[in-house]
């Protein structure tokens, strides 16, 4: 995603989902948010009412589906570059177990937020070697 400003990002989301609701001609990234948007039908609904996407906060401790749509983007760019090294052959392991990539980049996500969630906490960049012991686990 281009910032980790909370509204920008809410922008480039909600943009996305504009430009394919109205038939619009979308670039790659566009492409990517409304595919994954598909594969959350739960969040249509706010998606069509920006006014109510904007003023929406959500707790700490909370579902939020911004924050569940930019982790499952993180991923996909991740997996894209294999960054950090060695994530895309822990994922095509995953998906050999369980055979839904949806599935799979939950399993991810998980991995993925508490990595952030520490960083944040403890004031220091994540450590991806942490990330992908937690991936690893996930492979039965």
């Amino acid at each position: 995603m281009p910032s980790s400003d909370r509204s920008a990002h809410r922008r480039v989301i909600l943009e996305a989902w504009r430009k394919a609701q109205e038939g619009e001609v979308l670039n790659a990234l566009d492409a990517q948010i409304v595919a994954v948007i598909h594969q959350h039908p739960e969040y249509h609904a706010l998606l069509d009412d920006p006014a109510a996407a904007f003023s929406d906060t959500y707790p700490p401790d909370g579902p939020n589906p911004f924050l569940h749509l930019g982790l499952h983007l993180a991923i996909l760019d991740q997996l894209s570059i294999d960054q950090p090294p060695g994530i895309r052959s822990l994922y095509q392991r995953l998906l050999g177990c369980f055979g839904d990539t949806h599935q799979v980049e939950h399993r991810i996500m998980d991995c993925l937020a508490e990595l952030l969630w520490q960083a944040q906490r403890q004031g220091t960049q994540p450590d991806n070697s942490l990330y992908l012991d937690c991936i690893r686990r996930l492979v039965k």
